[in-house]
This record gives C-alpha cells, sequence and structure tokens, in this order.
C-alpha cells in the first residue's frame, strides 16, 4: 500500500507508522523521495494490515490542479499539531506561486495550514485530491497563506516513486562518481532562455563516468534511471544509491540544429578521484 506524503515529514526518520482511521498502526517505510519537489511516497506491507482496516481503505480519486480557478473552494485534510485527524476549508487563493523550498509551482489557499498538515489532501468539492499540502508562510503580519503541491504537475513524479526498484544508500566509499559540475535549470530559467528544465552540466572532468559516456559541457540531464530530475540536488540525492562499477541510464537534451534532442545513454560510474 502506498502513501504519498512531503519529503520534509519523512526526512531522518529512523522508524516510521502509518495511523488509520480506525487507529490501528503499522509500520511503514519509505519508498522513495524527491527533495526539489518536497514529495515522498511511503510503503506499507498489506500482511501487516488486518481485514477489518484493509476493508475500510479507499484509494484517492485524484482530480486536475490543472483546471482549478482562482475562487473555487477547497477543503485541507490533515492532523493539525499531531492532534488528530483535522479539516479546513477555504478558496483557491492563487495558481502557480514560487517557493524557495520547492522547484513546483504551487497552489496557494487560504485554508488553515498547520504542522501537522504536511502531506495532507488538499480536495475540490467533489472530495477529489488536487493537491499536496506542503507549507505556510508564517508571520506576525500574514495570515491565511498556505501552500500545496499541484497533484497533475506531480503525477508522473508520484508514479516514479511507487514503480522504482527499492534501492538502500550506499556507503560513501563506495558511492559512484559522475565527473559533473552543474547547475539547476528551473521553470523560470528554462521559459526565460529556452532551455529544457532539468540539471545543466558547467563542466565535465577529464577521464570520467561522464566523459567516458559522452556527455559534455551544456547538456541537459533530465533523468537517470528512468527517473525525472528537476534540480542538481536532486541528482546528488540520486546518486548516493548507486555505487562505483554500477552501469545508470541518464537520459539528457543536447542542441542540434537550434532544437533540442532527447538521447540516453548508460554511464558506468567511477570511483571519486578526490576521495580519502
Amino acid at each position: 500500500l502506498y502513501v504519498a506524503t512531503n519529503n520534509h515529514v519523512v526526512n531522518g526518520a529512523n522508524s516510521l507508522t502509518v495511523t488509520f482511521n480506525d487507529e490501528s498502526t503499522v509500520s511503514a517505510e519509505v519508498k522513495g523521495t524527491v527533495p526539489s519537489t518536497d514529495l515522498a511516497v511511503v510503503k506499507v506491507a498489506l500482511s501487516s494490515i488486518k481485514d477489518d482496516t484493509m476493508s475500510e481503505i479507499k484509494v484517492a480519486t485524484l482530480g486536475s490542479s490543472d483546471t482549478l480557478k482562482v475562487g473555487e473552494s477547497c477543503i485541507a485534510i490533515g492532523n493539525a499539531l499531531g492532534y488528530g485527524q483535522s479539516v479546513t476549508t477555504g478558496i483557491v487563493s492563487a495558481k502557480d506561486r514560487t517557493n524557495s523550498t520547492n522547484t513546483t509551482p504551487l497552489i496557494q489557499t487560504d485554508a488553515a495550514i498547520n504542522p501537522g498538515n504536511s502531506g495532507g489532501a488538499l480536495l475540490n468539492m467533489k472530495g477529489e485530491v488536487i493537491g499536496i499540502n506542503s507549507s505556510k508562510y508564517s508571520d506576525t503580519t500574514v495570515e491565511g497563506m498556505g501552500y500545496a503541491i499541484p497533484i497533475t504537475a506531480v503525477q508522473d513524479r508520484l508514479d516514479d516513486l511507487m514503480n522504482r526498484q527499492t534501492r538502500e544508500k550506499v556507503d560513501e566509499s563506495e558511492k559512484g562518481y559522475l565527473g559533473i559540475s552543474c547547475a539547476t535549470v528551473s521553470s523560470d530559467v528554462s521559459e526565460a532562455y529556452g532551455i529544457p528544465e532539468g540539471v545543466l552540466v558547467t563542466d565535465v572532468a577529464s577521464k570520467s563516468a561522464a566523459e567516458k559516456a559522452g556527455i559534455k559541457a551544456n547538456y541537459v540531464i533530465t533523468k537517470i534511471d528512468g527517473q525525472s530530475i528537476s534540480s542538481a540536488e536532486e541528482l546528488t540525492e540520486k546518486l548516493n544509491y548507486y555505487a562505483v562499477g554500477e552501469t545508470v541510464p541518464i537520459t539528457y537534451e543536447y542542441l542540434k540544429d537550434d532544437a533540442y534532442v532527447e538521447k540516453t545513454v548508460d554511464v558506468t560510474l567511477m570511483e571519486n578521484p578526490n576521495a580519502n
């Protein structure tokens, strides 16, 4: 059983539990995370869920965050302050809001979002999930500014997290080395300069794994092992799960005849020459 939540909810946790609406609690594990978009998927073994509980579980219906209109009513569900399930209502205050902690443009709502609401669903009035509650703006002069990750924008990411092979982080001494310097191409930069969103390669180390695979400066990496990436930090985080000698598919786009062309190459990761 997979549960979508925020990366900041599970980040650094030594153990996880999921509590269902009948108050039964089971252990859970992190299936995968995307720090740049504050997404995470938690998995629960079906064998650990009682039959009575299982019969009450319903899969959420996803709506479209693309068709949302400002002023439309919405409902935020969560566990405010850890007191138990809570529900607040409001409207969609704005769309496509930027946030320094998330590379995805967010839904702004005046529905009360407080600590404990993170990872909860933002619903439309049909009961469909239109977003994942993520953060609020907190200031003595500010009230009613909460943010949610739009579900349509990240549905592919959630599918990737659910379907990807479960991997464990490798020891620092065993971690594979790609051999590039890079920078994030955000949606704003992409729109302004016509560069694909992803990770811009600014430099390639001589005799590195990237150079041997044909990756060059000014290429834009968009996927690693079939998983979309949108920031340099996300690429670095994903490489923590691959050891020296492993071969990983990397997808990039490069400029050819005034248009960007996509290509996927297999890269065999090497040892970091600067490692002690």
